[in-house]
Order: C-alpha cells, then structure tokens, then sequence
C-alpha cells in the first residue's frame, strides 16, 4: 500500500500534485496530513523530518522504497501504473517538459500569489515578474490544449501535467488572474474534476491557520471573501 505524507490541504501545492494525480488514476493509497507547523512554535523541518529526508512534503513511502519529491513521486508511479504520462512519444516528452518548468519555475507566481484554496483576493499590484510568468502560462496551456486536442494540456487524459499545474487552478481562483479563454476553460475543467472538488471541500474544512500562509495572502491584496470553516485559533 502506498502511504502519502502531505500538509494542509488548504496551503500546500506541492502535496496536492502527487494526491491528484493518484486519485484521478484510482490508485489507492493512505493519506497522512501533517500539517504546516506555526512557525512561533517550531520548524516544519524538525515535523516532517519523521517521514520526509528533505524535511518536506509530500513524501511517498512504499514499502521498502521512501520518496521526497514530487516529480521523483510521479516518476516511481509512471514506472508502476498506465496512464501517468501519455502514451504518444511527442505528447509525452511535451508533458515531461511542461511539467519540469513547474517543478522549477514560476517563482513569482509561488511568491506573490500563495497557496489558499479557501479565500479569494484582489490583488493591488501585478509586477512585471508576475504578469510575465501569467503570459507565460497562458501561452504553454494553449500551446497544449491545441497541439495536442484537449481537454486535457497533453490530450484526452489527466495525466501528470496536469497534476502538475493543478494547484495553478486554485491560485487562478484565489487571485482572480486573468487569462485568455481556451486557458480559463482549462482552469475550470480542471476544478470540476472530481479529485479537485474533494480537496477544495477538505481545504474549506480545515480550521486550523499557519499565520505564516495567511500573511502572505493578506500581503497580496485586499481579501474579498473567506470561504473556509471558522479558525480555531
């Protein structure tokens, strides 16, 4: 059985890519959260150290086999389990590309436009970084949406790009961040997807706040509208 270590539902976005990705493919699997620690209180380090090497999430451990990064997770899987890429060569090494510049880009996206699946804010400023890094999305979701038909960015199927891109969803409803049409419609397909809907209903439940994710928010804009269970802090 696979065991899934990952955080708050309602802030982590690297948790939610290989939790997607294995609920959309009907992979069973035990899920752990541990959430984020109040950074007055300790370090997620000295938390997540019990399960994770890196000292983060998501961590996967399977059996003998212990992984502690998320494209390192989605790899294991692909070598174990169909449809986790494409099978088309082209749509494949498209998929792995696009995913890859996920893994490792879009810092200002991550910086200015945090994680929080149950508020939704107007943001004040967009700098340069920002509004590029939008473009830039835009652009590879159409490129994928039209090279290769839909509806999904590397053909018919949900496959780890996807996954890959799927907390972008979240941050595109948060923040209200404007794309063009074919890229909007994507964003909502992905969010109707059933494995989307089941993570926002526990993200909107949970009621427990890492001060350090809410002030990164509240630094973004002015917030508009909390959609969560009441804090119990």
């Amino acid at each position: 059985m696979y065991e899934l270590y990952i955080a708050n539902k309602n802030y982590s976005s690297w948790s939610l890519r290989p939790w997607v990705l294995m609920r959309q493919l009907g992979l069973t699997f035990n899920e752990h959260i541990v959430p984020f620690t109040d950074g007055a209180a300790g370090s997620n380090w000295d938390t997540f150290r019990s399960f994770s090497p890196s000292g983060k999430v998501p961590a996967l451990i399977h059996g003998a086999t212990s992984l502690w990064d998320s494209l390192g997770i989605v790899e294991y899987l692909a070598e174990r389990h169909g449809g986790v890429w494409p099978n088309d060569p082209q749509a494949r090494a498209w998929a792995r590309c696009a995913a890859a510049e996920m893994h490792s880009g879009f810092g200002a996206l991550r910086q200015h436009c945090t994680m929080n699946c149950g508020i939704r804010v107007r943001l004040e400023h967009l700098s340069d970084a920002l509004q590029g890094e939008i473009a830039r999305l835009d652009e590879l979701w159409n490129e994928g949406l039209a090279r290769f038909g839909g509806p999904f960015l590397a053909g018919a199927s949900f496959s780890a790009v996807d996954a890959f891109f799927a907390p972008v969803a979240f941050r595109v409803q948060t923040y209200g961040l404007k794309l063009s049409p074919a890229a909007q419609a994507y964003v909502t397909r992905l969010l109707e997807l059933p494995a989307m809907r089941e993570w926002l209903a526990d993200a909107l439940a949970e009621t427990w706040r890492e001060p350090g994710h809410e002030a990164e928010a509240s630094a973004a804009g002015t917030l508009l509208e909390d959609l969560r269970s009441a804090s119990s802090k």
